[in-house]
């Protein structure tokens, strides 16, 4: 439950300090002192949107903290467990606003996202405001309310997610379907280039070595007679070459038997260069013996290198480029194969998402059958307590009439409403008065209340409009909650302010220069005087303090 809340620099509230308890506590005060100013902070801490407008003013920030005791709250204490949030204590959450308008907030001291803020919030409070009947009107609130009342609110969730699964599986599928023809003349292209690159079948460094062996075979004369003049100038020269003046000139440094070290080793210099020039004579007669200038080789040569450069161009890529289109195709091809299997595999998972949804949304309509003349009948008992003597109520359940999966179900959930005896029961929309619509969500509201799991109850004013014995019994409505565990409700009518377990006052502090809202928690005599003045106004007679002073004695038998 909310056992503290701290406000600083917000609106006309300075600082604001207050401890709650459980039970029904009553906040009372005059229009405009602030009380609704609190549940608005409340609110922010919660996740509720804000703007720098909220910000004192004077003031850099305003800043909210709320502490929850979660004995009671195993879902929320989980909840911060699985996001690494629990500090094994009570949960604090905490909001700051800039007066620039930036805002950040807190769980247990680590900064995250307002939704995370409103998601635990979820679990620890709900606030129920004065204008909350007109959401009555809206066909979404019967159904939020029914699921909730049927314990089926994860279910429904659960439904919506396998909803959304199956039209985004079957918009897939429709795309897909839809592009088959595109897909084919698309495969059929690219089958029809593959063909021409395997027929081709270029291989690896083949280009390279191709354009090398056509550029020597073109030059194939002026390489043999080069690769001749050579060889006849190193050995075969009879007037003279290179090899004979080597060998005569090892011969002359081999008659200088005590010659210098210089001259030795010149003479071993004159050997080694004579090896390499015979292995060089020997390298290029290789050469002349092995090479053919065939010119029908080159030929082939011009023409396969032709067939290489012709593909390039169709492509409009360079000749290196076409192994790497190969393969480029080689996937496509294989990804356009790989979507008629995902059109089978997505249609299966199409079915296995409608049987899903099929199993799932048939349990809710169970629970929604069992619940909604349960629920109806308790909303109908409380109503007529509320002034509506005579009046019925019921919920009505009707079949979706499309063949899409809808999110919420296989029906529509609509509240029926008769206001006055012989009336027939007609929607909530077209009959029910201003007046009617709040009391009904009231009783909503009380009945809904009793089973849901969040501990604090926060009612703004949602006794708006209703007056004298129907007044005692909102109040009593109200306390009845408070015995199971936190209600907080905002009030201007004495009947309920008489039926709390505690009273808080708000009003406004002035001093010479400034306006401030201050709290205060009051005493059984400061109680009865607070009743009286909402009974009978500013003077307290001896009649209207006796008379408050019954009223609150009367509420705690």
């Amino acid at each position: 439950m909310l056992v503290h809340l701290s406000v600083h620099n917000y609106a006309i509230v300075e600082h604001l300090d207050l401890e709650l308890d459980r039970g029904m506590s009553v906040i009372t005060g005059e229009t405009g002192a602030g009380k609704s100013i609190m549940l608005d902070a409340l609110g922010l801490t919660l996740g509720d949107r804000a703007d720098s407008g909220v910000v004192r003013p004077g003031a850099d920030k305003a800043d909210i903290l709320a502490t929850f005791d979660l004995v009671d709250i195993p879902e929320a204490r989980t909840w911060l467990t699985e996001r690494d949030l629990d500090s094994d204590g009570p949960c604090i959450l905490r909001r700051v606003i800039t007066a620039e308008g930036r805002s950040r907030g807190y769980i247990n001291g680590t900064p995250c996202p307002l939704a995370d803020l409103k998601a635990v919030g979820e679990l620890l409070i709900d606030i129920h405001s004065q204008h909350e009947h007109q959401s009555l009107l809206k066909t979404d609130t019967h159904r939020r309310l029914l699921d909730e009342f049927a314990g089926a609110t994860d279910l429904a969730r659960q439904i919506q997610m396998a909803a959304q699964r199956w039209r985004q599986a079957r918009a897939e599928l429709e795309r897909l379907s839809n592009s088959s023809e595109e897909q084919r003349a698309r495969h059929q292209l690219l089958s029809y280039q593959l063909e021409e690159l395997e027929a081709l079948g270029l291989g690896d460094n083949e280009l390279e070595e191709l354009e090398q062996e056509r550029k020597t075979l073109a030059n194939a004369e002026s390489l043999i007679g080069i690769c001749r003049q050579v060889v006849e100038q190193c050995s075969e020269n009879d007037s003279g070459n290179v090899l004979s003046a080597l060998t005569a000139s090892l011969n002359r440094l081999g008659a200088a038997n005590s010659g210098p070290g210089a001259m030795s080793e010149a003479a071993n210099m004159l050997a080694s260069a004579q090896i390499q020039v015979e292995e060089a004579v020997g390298e290029l007669n290789r050469f002349l013996d092995h090479f053919d200038a065939d010119p029908s080789r080159l030929q082939y040569l011009d023409e396969r290198l032709d067939a290489i450069y012709t593909l390039a161009r169709k492509h409009r890529i360079q000749p290196t480029e076409l192994a790497f289109m190969h393969q480029q195709l080689l996937e496509e091809v294989e990804a356009l194969n790989s979507n008629g299997e995902t059109i089978e595999t997505l249609t299966a998972e199409l079915a296995s998402f409608a049987r899903h949804y099929q199993s799932k949304a048939e349990e809710l309509s169970k629970l929604r059958q069992q619940s909604a003349g349960e629920l109806a009948a308790a909303v109908e008992v409380e109503i007529q307590r509320l002034g509506m003597p005579g009046g019925r109520f019921n919920i009505e359940l009707h079949p979706n009439t499309t063949t899409e999966l809808h999110p919420h179900g296989l029906e529509q959930v609509e509240l029926m409403v008769s206001a006055n005896p012989g009336q027939p029961l007609r929607a909530l929309a077209k009959v029910a008065s201003g007046g009617e619509l709040s009391r009904i969500s009231l009783a909503i509201q009380v009945i809904t209340a009793q089973t849901s799991r969040v501990p604090t109850l926060v009612f703004d004013e949602v006794d708006v409009g209703i007056g004298g014995p129907t007044a005692e019994i909102v109040g009593q409505l109200l306390r009845r909650l408070g015995e199971r565990g936190q209600v907080l409700t905002v009030t201007h009518l004495p009947q309920v302010a008489a039926q709390g377990h505690n009273h808080l006052f708000v009003h406004k502090a002035r001093d010479t220069e400034d306006t401030r809202t201050a709290v205060s928690h009051l005493s059984k005599a400061e109680r009865v005087e607070e009743v009286a003045r909402m009974l009978g106004g500013v003077d307290l007679t001896k009649e209207s303090l006796a008379h408050a002073k019954k009223m609150v004695n009367t509420a705690k038998i």
